[in-house]
């Protein structure tokens, strides 16, 4: 049997995403910004909601075209507010149109946004090693300062705590515990 981080062994679901995509180092824009927006969803509640609903945010997001959603409308928005497969908050909704916005001028500035999120560990991935989910810290210094630039350059719902979690989940830092078998595999 494979050993795994211990906050994934909650559902098959959520075991797939540990096994075959968290901390994975992402440099996909699409995929970048698909992650940015469901992370930004998640605040106040957990991975594993965001999980479920994955496949219906896909469809009520465009597939997370960040150019279709900037382009959203208030009728856009009421449609997603009654969608039942979302997560129905106004706020995090406007936060991915903003979002989209502020992702589409990074691109243009940029090149890519992948240069520009991964500028933060100056284009490394950092390795930790730690021995339990309990020494995992919820911020960092990296994610304090990507926070207060992406709000500078005008994202929101992009807090230490979610900028931290984005980097776990892209990959930016090797989170799994030294004895999950991700954790040899992802050095």
């Amino acid at each position: 049997m494979k050993k795994r981080c211990i906050w994934c062994e909650g559902s098959d679901l959520y075991r797939d995403y540990h096994d075959n995509e968290w901390g994975v180092p992402l440099h996909d824009d699409n995929k970048l910004f698909e992650f940015l927006i469901l992370e930004g969803f998640q605040a106040g509640l957990s991975w594993s909601t965001i999980l479920n609903k994955r496949k219906a945010f896909r469809e009520a997001f465009d597939g997370f075209d960040a150019k279709r959603i900037a382009a959203y409308d208030e009728q856009k928005v009421e449609a997603l507010l009654q969608n039942a497969g979302i997560i129905r908050n106004r706020l995090k909704i406007n936060a991915a149109i903003k979002n989209a916005k502020a992702f589409l001028r990074i691109q243009k500035e940029y090149g890519t946004f992948d240069k520009y999120i991964w500028k933060f560990t100056d284009y490394k991935i950092i390795q930790n090693n730690f021995q339990s989910d309990k020494d995992i810290p919820a911020t960092s210094a990296i994610s304090d300062a990507m926070s207060k630039q992406l709000k500078k350059d005008g994202f929101s719902f992009v807090g230490t705590t979610i900028c931290y979690a984005y980097m776990q989940a892209c990959g930016l830092v090797n989170d799994h515990v030294t004895d999950c078998f991700r954790y040899d595999e992802l050095k």
